[in-house]
């Protein structure tokens, strides 16, 4: 979990751990969204969430907005790259 309120940060833990967080968000706070975020590789495990999440657990989720981007990182050695990044905004009906 995040310390922003009902934005969940995707990266290198199982995929159900994340599903977990989003079950405890939409649960424990009555929230009427959840946002994953997530950039390169994670950006794959995000999509996998969102659907295990929408089509096994919580039926009643709807896919409110997705939203791509790119960072530029800075590298150790010298100079930047760029990085895809995806928010993904499941909303409760």
């Amino acid at each position: 979990m995040s310390r922003e309120l009902n934005v969940v940060y995707i990266g290198r833990k199982p995929t159900m751990s994340y599903v977990l967080a989003i079950i405890t968000s939409f649960t424990g706070s009555n929230a009427k969204e959840v946002t994953l975020k997530a950039r390169g590789q994670a950006i794959t495990t995000a999509v996998d969430v969102a659907e295990i999440t929408r089509r096994r657990f919580m039926k009643e989720l709807n896919v409110g907005k997705i939203t791509i981007g790119t960072e530029e990182i800075r590298q150790k050695e010298g100079g930047t790259r760029n990085v895809s990044t995806i928010e993904i905004t499941l909303t409760r009906k």
